[in-house]
């Protein structure tokens, strides 16, 4: 069920772990929604919440992302009331659900190490287009134009995020760099509730419905998808 809510109503109940989706208007934003059929160009994951900030004597919650970003593009961290005020387009927040955060609190020492140690590490553009286009991933000679192996040398935006929740043990079982940001949305890990926290109002297709089970696997089967 989607509400709406401004960012300062909610700011204090988001836990690390949770998800803030993205939809952008630029560009390659617009390419984005055109290839995956869906609202959602971008996804971050929360970090840390309640940080003492030094500069403004507040507290704040901060959101680790692969994007290009003020200047910086590769893995980061940002204040997200800064990304809201400046973002051009819709925003969710996606709290996850019961079992989901359990298992997160189970593992969240694994997520926290994982995360920090991809900090500064470059995008990956490219795979990103990978993921989106699986128009050749089963075609025994043409799959390498679409399907993506594995590669955490670099991240995209959807890929550092499901591999986050891989070593949470959130999701199992997944090719996260063939994970979209659409993708992550839909896997049903999350409460029956999300927040639009920007924009005018815009529901996620699909928003908490599928499985993530062996997901971007070739032998990957729609019988995988739950609620269909």
């Amino acid at each position: 069920m989607l509400e709406h809510q401004p960012y300062h109503l909610v700011r204090e109940h988001m836990r690390p772990g949770d998800i803030i989706a993205f939809g952008g208007n630029s560009l390659f934003s617009r390419w984005t929604k055109f290839t995956t059929g869906s609202v959602v160009t971008h996804i971050a994951v929360v970090l840390h919440t309640n940080m003492p900030d030094k500069l403004s004597g507040s507290y704040v919650n901060k959101i680790m992302e692969a994007t290009i970003y003020n200047g910086k593009q590769g893995v980061m961290t940002n204040r997200l009331s800064e990304r809201i005020n400046n973002y051009n387009g819709h925003m969710w927040w996606l709290p996850l659900g019961r079992q989901a955060r359990d298992r997160f609190n189970q593992n969240h020492h694994a997520f926290f190490n994982f995360m920090h140690e991809q900090h500064g590490k470059p995008y990956d553009i490219f795979q990103l287009f990978g993921s989106a286009v699986d128009t050749f991933d089963g075609h025994p000679l043409l799959k390498s134009i679409s399907y993506n192996e594995e590669n955490f040398s670099r991240w995209f935006c959807s890929e550092l995020v499901a591999e986050g929740l891989k070593t949470a043990r959130v999701i199992e079982d997944v090719n996260s760099s063939e994970v979209t940001p659409i993708d992550i949305c839909r896997f049903s890990i999350f409460q029956g509730r999300y927040v639009q926290v920007k924009g005018t109002s815009q529901p996620i297709e699909g928003f908490n419905s599928l499985s993530a089970e062996r997901w971007g696997k070739l032998d990957f089967a729609p019988n995988n998808l739950m609620g269909s």
